[in-house]
């Protein structure tokens, strides 16, 4: 398990020219081990630019990244074995698949680690097994497979390489909700039975409350609320101060409370909500 550190990092796009953006501007926080982490915010807020600086494909202009205690750019040469370390599936990662049957996507990673054949095969099956691919799917072509498939396809390519950190950048997206499901479903099965770090970047609210134990929210570049789940959606007036949506469970206990149903504090999930209302009402009957 690993932990992450952002210390005042700071990435400009664009850097000395007149169209220069403070895509990420001083942000600290903290990515805790062996916790669900969701990065939220809207298009242009610098959740993508953040992730990729987990992994060193972008280095901070000011500023660093530590994992357990180390700067990734104290040895740029080693900057390699970073990206092992932190596996980072991009969105829409299925349109990265480029091998001629999902096997030899997946054991890409791991060829270029110099492992044995014998423990790429291993990896393959279990890094299969872990994004929920069917056995009988491995030796087909990616063009044969769902979007929901070739994008776990994807997925288990980067858990393929065991990676102590698992950041994937809005893994659902495009998704029918179905596949969407099953895509959550999957990795929140990862995380359970690797115990591993894992980092979803998402827009979607719900998401981040259902699946995540601890959220970082980011508005402009910055760093405006962090910490455990429950302490940041416990924040819905500063979330909606700030222009941001907020779980629908959320917003349906304050629509209650308006009309004079109040429902216990800390609810965020519809299951949550569900729950509380068949309660609230068994009560009162």
């Amino acid at each position: 398990m690993s932990q992450i550190n952002f210390e005042e990092v700071t990435f400009l796009q664009g850097l000395d020219t007149p169209y220069e953006i403070r895509a990420v501007d001083g942000i600290t926080a903290l990515i805790p081990h062996g916790k669900i982490t969701g990065i939220i915010g809207h298009t242009g807020s610098g959740k993508t630019t953040l992730v990729q600086m987990m992994n060193g494909l972008l280095k901070p202009q000011s500023g660093r990244v530590l994992i357990d205690g180390t700067d990734i750019w104290e040895k740029p040469k080693e900057i390699r074995g970073v990206r092992f370390k932190v596996g980072l599936v991009m969105q829409y990662p299925e349109h990265q698949l480029f091998e001629d049957t999902i096997r030899k996507d997946i054991a890409f990673g791991p060829k270029n680690m110099g492992l044995s054949e014998e423990e790429i095969k291993l990896r393959v099956d279990e890094a299969a097994l872990f994004a929920g691919l069917d056995a009988d799917l491995l030796d087909k072509n990616p063009f044969e497979l769902s979007g929901g498939q070739k994008r776990r396809a994807a997925i288990a390519g980067i858990i393929a390489m065991r990676p102590d950190v698992l950041v994937l950048d809005e893994p659902a997206a495009g998704l029918d909700p179905a596949g969407k499901a099953a895509v959550f479903a999957n990795i929140v099965d990862y995380h359970k039975k690797s115990g591993k770090t894992v980092v979803i970047v998402s827009h979607s609210m719900d998401d981040m409350a259902q699946y995540c134990d601890s959220v970082i929210v980011l508005s402009g570049g910055k760093a405006t609320l962090s910490g455990s789940r429950d302490e940041v959606f416990s924040k819905a007036q500063e979330l909606i101060g700030s222009g941001l949506d907020i779980p629908q469970a959320t917003r349906l206990c304050m629509m209650l409370e308006e009309k004079g149903i109040t429902l216990p504090a800390g609810i965020f999930t519809a299951d949550a909500a569900v729950e509380k209302i068949a309660e609230l009402f068994g009560e009162r009957s």
